[in-house]
Protein backbone atom coordinates (compact mmCIF):
# COMPACT_ATOMS: atom_id res chain seq x y z
CA UNK A 1 0.00 0.00 0.00
CA UNK A 2 1.19 3.45 -0.83
CA UNK A 3 2.54 5.72 1.93
CA UNK A 4 -0.16 8.26 2.90
CA UNK A 5 2.17 11.27 2.86
CA UNK A 6 3.50 10.22 -0.55
CA UNK A 7 -0.02 9.87 -1.88
CA UNK A 8 -0.91 13.36 -0.59
CA UNK A 9 2.20 14.94 -2.14
CA UNK A 10 1.43 13.40 -5.52
CA UNK A 11 -2.32 14.00 -5.54
CA UNK A 12 -3.48 16.69 -7.95
CA UNK A 13 -6.89 17.78 -9.21
CA UNK A 14 -8.21 17.40 -12.77
CA UNK A 15 -7.18 20.42 -14.81
CA UNK A 16 -3.79 20.77 -13.13
CA UNK A 17 -1.02 21.50 -15.61
CA UNK A 18 2.22 19.61 -15.02
CA UNK A 19 5.18 21.37 -16.61
CA UNK A 20 8.46 19.48 -16.92
CA UNK A 21 11.44 21.18 -15.30
CA UNK A 22 13.94 20.01 -17.93
CA UNK A 23 11.97 19.39 -21.13
CA UNK A 24 9.22 22.00 -20.58
CA UNK A 25 6.49 19.65 -21.84
CA UNK A 26 3.05 20.53 -20.48
CA UNK A 27 0.56 17.86 -19.39
CA UNK A 28 -3.05 18.60 -18.39
CA UNK A 29 -4.34 16.12 -15.81
CA UNK A 30 -7.73 14.64 -16.74
CA UNK A 31 -8.35 12.05 -14.00
CA UNK A 32 -6.68 9.56 -11.67
CA UNK A 33 -6.28 6.06 -13.09
CA UNK A 34 -4.92 4.36 -9.98
CA UNK A 35 -2.13 4.25 -7.41
CA UNK A 36 0.33 1.76 -6.04
CA UNK A 37 3.20 1.51 -3.61
CA UNK A 38 5.39 3.96 -5.48
CA UNK A 39 3.16 6.61 -7.00
CA UNK A 40 -0.09 7.70 -8.62
CA UNK A 41 -0.97 7.27 -12.29
CA UNK A 42 -3.10 9.89 -14.05
CA UNK A 43 -4.71 10.15 -17.44
CA UNK A 44 -3.37 13.36 -18.96
CA UNK A 45 -3.49 15.28 -22.21
CA UNK A 46 -0.32 16.19 -24.06
CA UNK A 47 -1.03 18.32 -27.11
CA UNK A 48 -3.76 16.29 -28.83
CA UNK A 49 -2.84 12.94 -27.35
CA UNK A 50 -3.89 11.12 -24.19
CA UNK A 51 -1.02 9.73 -22.12
CA UNK A 52 -0.59 8.01 -18.77
CA UNK A 53 1.43 10.08 -16.29
CA UNK A 54 3.02 8.44 -13.24
CA UNK A 55 4.11 10.75 -10.43
CA UNK A 56 6.22 9.94 -7.38
CA UNK A 57 8.53 11.72 -4.96
CA UNK A 58 10.65 8.56 -4.93
CA UNK A 59 13.16 9.33 -7.67
CA UNK A 60 14.83 5.91 -7.39
CA UNK A 61 11.52 4.17 -8.02
CA UNK A 62 10.85 6.29 -11.10
CA UNK A 63 14.36 5.58 -12.40
CA UNK A 64 13.88 1.84 -11.92
CA UNK A 65 10.55 1.79 -13.76
CA UNK A 66 11.93 3.94 -16.57
CA UNK A 67 14.81 1.47 -16.98
CA UNK A 68 12.28 -1.36 -17.30
CA UNK A 69 10.31 0.49 -19.98
CA UNK A 70 13.51 1.25 -21.87
CA UNK A 71 14.42 -2.42 -21.66
CA UNK A 72 11.01 -3.28 -23.13
CA UNK A 73 11.70 -0.89 -26.01
CA UNK A 74 14.92 -2.73 -26.89
CA UNK A 75 13.07 -6.03 -27.37
CA UNK A 76 12.11 -6.09 -31.02
CA UNK A 77 8.50 -7.12 -31.59
CA UNK A 78 7.55 -7.10 -27.90
CA UNK A 79 4.66 -4.86 -26.86
CA UNK A 80 4.09 -6.21 -23.36
CA UNK A 81 4.59 -2.86 -21.62
CA UNK A 82 3.66 0.71 -22.58
CA UNK A 83 5.98 2.90 -24.64
CA UNK A 84 8.00 5.45 -22.69
CA UNK A 85 7.40 9.04 -23.90
CA UNK A 86 9.07 11.41 -21.43
CA UNK A 87 10.91 11.54 -18.08
CA UNK A 88 11.14 14.73 -16.04
CA UNK A 89 10.60 16.50 -12.72
CA UNK A 90 7.84 18.91 -11.70
CA UNK A 91 8.40 21.75 -9.23
CA UNK A 92 5.06 21.72 -7.44
CA UNK A 93 4.08 23.87 -4.45
CA UNK A 94 4.74 20.73 -2.32
CA UNK A 95 8.26 20.26 -3.60
CA UNK A 96 9.86 18.48 -6.52
CA UNK A 97 8.01 15.44 -7.84
CA UNK A 98 9.46 13.05 -10.40
CA UNK A 99 7.24 11.76 -13.20
CA UNK A 100 7.28 9.95 -16.48
CA UNK A 101 4.80 9.93 -19.35
CA UNK A 102 3.96 6.71 -21.14
CA UNK A 103 1.58 5.36 -23.73
CA UNK A 104 -2.02 5.21 -22.49
CA UNK A 105 -3.23 1.64 -22.99
CA UNK A 106 -7.00 1.45 -23.12
CA UNK A 107 -9.19 -1.64 -22.91
CA UNK A 108 -10.73 -4.16 -20.50
CA UNK A 109 -8.58 -6.10 -18.07
CA UNK A 110 -7.85 -9.74 -18.86
CA UNK A 111 -10.64 -11.34 -16.81
CA UNK A 112 -13.26 -8.83 -17.99
CA UNK A 113 -12.31 -9.48 -21.61
CA UNK A 114 -12.54 -13.27 -21.22
CA UNK A 115 -15.89 -13.05 -19.43
CA UNK A 116 -17.20 -10.76 -22.17
CA UNK A 117 -15.81 -12.45 -25.29
CA UNK A 118 -15.75 -16.06 -24.14
CA UNK A 119 -13.20 -18.51 -22.77
CA UNK A 120 -12.17 -19.49 -26.30
CA UNK A 121 -9.78 -16.52 -26.11
CA UNK A 122 -8.10 -17.74 -22.90
CA UNK A 123 -5.44 -19.99 -24.40
CA UNK A 124 -4.58 -17.57 -27.21
CA UNK A 125 -3.92 -14.74 -24.76
CA UNK A 126 -1.86 -16.89 -22.41
CA UNK A 127 0.26 -18.22 -25.26
CA UNK A 128 0.92 -14.63 -26.26
CA UNK A 129 1.69 -13.61 -22.67
CA UNK A 130 4.21 -16.44 -22.23
CA UNK A 131 6.01 -15.43 -25.41
CA UNK A 132 6.34 -11.82 -24.21
CA UNK A 133 7.43 -12.92 -20.73
CA UNK A 134 10.17 -15.05 -22.26
CA UNK A 135 11.55 -11.99 -24.05
CA UNK A 136 11.40 -10.01 -20.81
CA UNK A 137 13.23 -12.76 -18.90
CA UNK A 138 15.93 -13.01 -21.57
CA UNK A 139 16.61 -9.33 -21.04
CA UNK A 140 17.28 -9.89 -17.34
CA UNK A 141 13.95 -8.89 -15.80
CA UNK A 142 11.15 -10.64 -13.90
CA UNK A 143 7.72 -9.04 -13.96
CA UNK A 144 6.98 -9.69 -10.29
CA UNK A 145 3.49 -8.36 -9.59
CA UNK A 146 1.77 -10.23 -12.41
CA UNK A 147 -2.02 -10.22 -12.01
CA UNK A 148 -5.15 -9.71 -14.19
CA UNK A 149 -5.60 -6.10 -13.05
CA UNK A 150 -2.24 -5.24 -14.61
CA UNK A 151 -3.05 -6.94 -17.92
CA UNK A 152 -5.14 -5.06 -20.49
CA UNK A 153 -6.47 -6.49 -23.74
CA UNK A 154 -6.38 -3.98 -26.58
CA UNK A 155 -7.87 -4.25 -30.06
CA UNK A 156 -9.14 -4.43 -32.69
CA UNK A 157 -7.03 -7.59 -32.96
CA UNK A 158 -6.88 -8.68 -29.28
CA UNK A 159 -3.42 -8.15 -27.82
CA UNK A 160 -2.43 -8.46 -24.17
CA UNK A 161 -0.54 -5.48 -22.72
CA UNK A 162 0.70 -4.45 -19.29
CA UNK A 163 -0.16 -1.17 -17.60
CA UNK A 164 2.04 -1.31 -14.49
CA UNK A 165 5.72 -2.24 -14.37
CA UNK A 166 6.19 -1.11 -10.76
CA UNK A 167 6.89 -4.64 -9.54
CA UNK A 168 9.34 -5.56 -12.31
CA UNK A 169 12.61 -6.69 -10.74
CA UNK A 170 16.05 -7.61 -12.01
CA UNK A 171 16.80 -11.34 -11.92
CA UNK A 172 18.31 -12.56 -8.68
CA UNK A 173 16.96 -9.76 -6.50
CA UNK A 174 14.07 -9.82 -4.04
CA UNK A 175 10.65 -9.23 -5.61
CA UNK A 176 9.70 -5.58 -5.02
CA UNK A 177 5.90 -5.85 -5.13
CA UNK A 178 3.50 -8.78 -5.10
CA UNK A 179 -0.15 -9.68 -4.63
CA UNK A 180 -0.69 -12.62 -2.28
CA UNK A 181 -3.00 -14.76 -4.46
CA UNK A 182 -0.40 -14.83 -7.27
CA UNK A 183 2.68 -15.08 -5.03
CA UNK A 184 4.34 -18.49 -4.63
CA UNK A 185 5.74 -17.48 -1.25
CA UNK A 186 2.22 -16.93 0.09
CA UNK A 187 1.22 -20.46 -0.95
CA UNK A 188 4.41 -21.99 0.45
CA UNK A 189 5.65 -23.06 -2.97
CA UNK A 190 8.86 -21.06 -3.31
CA UNK A 191 10.80 -17.96 -2.42
CA UNK A 192 10.30 -14.34 -3.44
CA UNK A 193 13.56 -14.28 -5.35
CA UNK A 194 13.15 -12.90 -8.87
CA UNK A 195 13.47 -15.72 -11.40
CA UNK A 196 11.38 -16.80 -14.43
CA UNK A 197 9.61 -19.50 -12.42
CA UNK A 198 8.18 -16.79 -10.14
CA UNK A 199 6.33 -15.25 -13.08
CA UNK A 200 5.25 -18.66 -14.41
CA UNK A 201 3.70 -19.48 -11.03
CA UNK A 202 1.70 -16.26 -11.34
CA UNK A 203 0.61 -17.19 -14.88
CA UNK A 204 -0.70 -20.52 -13.56
CA UNK A 205 -2.61 -18.71 -10.81
CA UNK A 206 -4.13 -16.30 -13.35
CA UNK A 207 -5.30 -19.31 -15.41
CA UNK A 208 -6.93 -20.66 -12.23
CA UNK A 209 -8.36 -17.20 -11.62
CA UNK A 210 -10.27 -17.38 -14.94
CA UNK A 211 -12.35 -20.21 -13.44
CA UNK A 212 -12.58 -18.50 -10.03
CA UNK A 213 -13.22 -14.79 -10.87
CA UNK A 214 -13.60 -13.92 -7.17
CA UNK A 215 -10.52 -15.99 -6.26
CA UNK A 216 -10.58 -18.10 -3.08
CA UNK A 217 -8.98 -18.06 0.35
CA UNK A 218 -5.93 -19.98 1.42
CA UNK A 219 -6.78 -22.85 3.78
CA UNK A 220 -4.26 -25.71 3.83
CA UNK A 221 -2.17 -23.98 1.17
CA UNK A 222 0.48 -25.74 -0.87
CA UNK A 223 0.05 -27.74 -4.04
CA UNK A 224 -2.69 -29.92 -2.53
CA UNK A 225 -5.22 -27.10 -2.20
CA UNK A 226 -4.38 -25.61 -5.60
CA UNK A 227 -4.52 -28.95 -7.43
CA UNK A 228 -7.89 -29.65 -5.83
CA UNK A 229 -9.15 -26.24 -7.03
CA UNK A 230 -8.06 -27.11 -10.59
CA UNK A 231 -9.81 -30.48 -10.52
CA UNK A 232 -13.10 -28.93 -9.43
CA UNK A 233 -13.36 -26.87 -12.63
CA UNK A 234 -14.01 -28.58 -15.97
CA UNK A 235 -12.48 -25.68 -17.89
CA UNK A 236 -9.16 -26.19 -16.08
CA UNK A 237 -8.89 -29.98 -16.34
CA UNK A 238 -7.44 -30.05 -19.89
CA UNK A 239 -4.65 -27.74 -18.69
CA UNK A 240 -3.99 -29.43 -15.35
CA UNK A 241 -0.59 -30.81 -16.34
CA UNK A 242 0.79 -27.41 -17.34
CA UNK A 243 -0.79 -25.57 -14.40
CA UNK A 244 0.59 -27.99 -11.79
CA UNK A 245 4.09 -28.02 -13.30
CA UNK A 246 4.17 -24.22 -13.25
CA UNK A 247 2.92 -24.14 -9.66
CA UNK A 248 5.70 -26.52 -8.63
CA UNK A 249 8.40 -24.54 -10.46
CA UNK A 250 9.20 -27.26 -12.98
CA UNK A 251 9.64 -24.90 -15.94
CA UNK A 252 12.99 -23.15 -16.28
CA UNK A 253 11.71 -20.72 -18.91
CA UNK A 254 8.47 -19.41 -20.37
CA UNK A 255 8.95 -21.08 -23.77
CA UNK A 256 8.86 -24.52 -22.14
CA UNK A 257 5.52 -23.71 -20.55
CA UNK A 258 4.23 -22.18 -23.79
CA UNK A 259 5.19 -25.25 -25.85
CA UNK A 260 3.44 -27.66 -23.49
CA UNK A 261 0.39 -25.41 -23.20
CA UNK A 262 0.08 -25.31 -27.00
CA UNK A 263 0.39 -29.10 -27.21
CA UNK A 264 -2.38 -29.55 -24.67
CA UNK A 265 -4.61 -27.05 -26.46
CA UNK A 266 -4.13 -28.70 -29.86
CA UNK A 267 -4.50 -32.26 -28.54
CA UNK A 268 -7.65 -31.36 -26.62
CA UNK A 269 -9.06 -29.78 -29.76
CA UNK A 270 -8.27 -32.90 -31.80
CA UNK A 271 -9.93 -35.35 -29.41
CA UNK A 272 -13.25 -33.54 -29.31
CA UNK A 273 -16.10 -35.92 -30.40
CA UNK A 274 -17.04 -35.69 -34.10
CA UNK A 275 -20.64 -36.26 -35.16
CA UNK A 276 -19.60 -38.73 -37.91
CA UNK A 277 -17.16 -40.79 -35.82
CA UNK A 278 -19.79 -42.44 -33.63
CA UNK A 279 -23.47 -43.20 -33.80
CA UNK A 280 -25.41 -42.21 -30.70
CA UNK A 281 -28.69 -43.90 -29.82
CA UNK A 282 -31.70 -41.98 -28.55
CA UNK A 283 -30.77 -43.18 -25.07
CA UNK A 284 -27.41 -41.39 -25.39
CA UNK A 285 -25.31 -44.59 -25.67
CA UNK A 286 -22.50 -44.49 -28.19
CA UNK A 287 -22.52 -47.44 -30.60
CA UNK A 288 -19.65 -48.97 -32.59
CA UNK A 289 -18.89 -47.17 -35.86
CA UNK A 290 -20.03 -48.88 -39.03
CA UNK A 291 -17.52 -50.64 -41.28
CA UNK A 292 -17.19 -47.76 -43.70
CA UNK A 293 -16.44 -45.44 -40.78
CA UNK A 294 -13.77 -47.64 -39.18
CA UNK A 295 -11.14 -46.78 -41.78
CA UNK A 296 -11.80 -43.11 -41.29
CA UNK A 297 -11.50 -43.53 -37.52
CA UNK A 298 -8.08 -45.25 -37.83
CA UNK A 299 -6.89 -42.64 -40.31
CA UNK A 300 -7.72 -39.90 -37.86
CA UNK A 301 -5.79 -41.70 -35.12
CA UNK A 302 -2.72 -41.97 -37.36
CA UNK A 303 -3.02 -38.31 -38.31
CA UNK A 304 -3.19 -37.25 -34.67
CA UNK A 305 -0.04 -39.16 -33.81
CA UNK A 306 1.86 -37.59 -36.70
CA UNK A 307 0.54 -34.16 -35.84
CA UNK A 308 1.67 -34.47 -32.24
CA UNK A 309 5.23 -35.13 -33.44
CA UNK A 310 5.27 -32.26 -35.94
CA UNK A 311 6.59 -29.35 -33.87
CA UNK A 312 7.16 -27.22 -36.95
CA UNK A 313 3.38 -26.80 -37.33
CA UNK A 314 3.20 -24.78 -34.12
CA UNK A 315 3.40 -21.31 -35.65
CA UNK A 316 0.94 -22.15 -38.45
CA UNK A 317 -1.57 -23.69 -36.06
CA UNK A 318 -1.63 -20.79 -33.63
CA UNK A 319 -1.89 -18.26 -36.48
CA UNK A 320 -4.96 -20.00 -37.89
CA UNK A 321 -6.46 -20.31 -34.41
CA UNK A 322 -6.07 -16.58 -33.75
CA UNK A 323 -7.47 -15.72 -37.19
CA UNK A 324 -10.60 -17.78 -36.58
CA UNK A 325 -11.17 -16.20 -33.19
CA UNK A 326 -10.66 -12.75 -34.66
CA UNK A 327 -13.30 -13.44 -37.33
CA UNK A 328 -15.65 -14.53 -34.56
CA UNK A 329 -14.85 -11.33 -32.66
CA UNK A 330 -15.68 -9.20 -35.74
CA UNK A 331 -18.88 -11.16 -36.32
CA UNK A 332 -20.00 -10.55 -32.74
CA UNK A 333 -19.36 -6.80 -33.12
CA UNK A 334 -21.45 -6.69 -36.28
CA UNK A 335 -24.32 -8.39 -34.46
Amino acid sequence: MMNHSLKSRCRVSPGTIITGKWHSNKYTVLKELGFGANGIVYLAKFKNTQVALKMSDNGMSITSEVNVLRSFAKVQGSTLGPSLLDVDDWNSNRGQISFYAMEYIEGPDLLTFIQSKGKSWTNVLFLQLLNDLNQLHENGWVFGDLKPENLIVTGPTPKIRCIDVGGTTQKGRAIKEFTEFYDRGYWGLGTRKADPAYDLFAVAMIIINTAYPKRFNKTTGGITQLREAVRKQKSLLPLEKVIVKALQGQYSNALQMRTELLELVMNHKNIQPKSHSTVTSTAGIQQKPKANQTGQFKSRQTYRKKKKKSRWLESVSITIFIALLYLLYIFQKLI
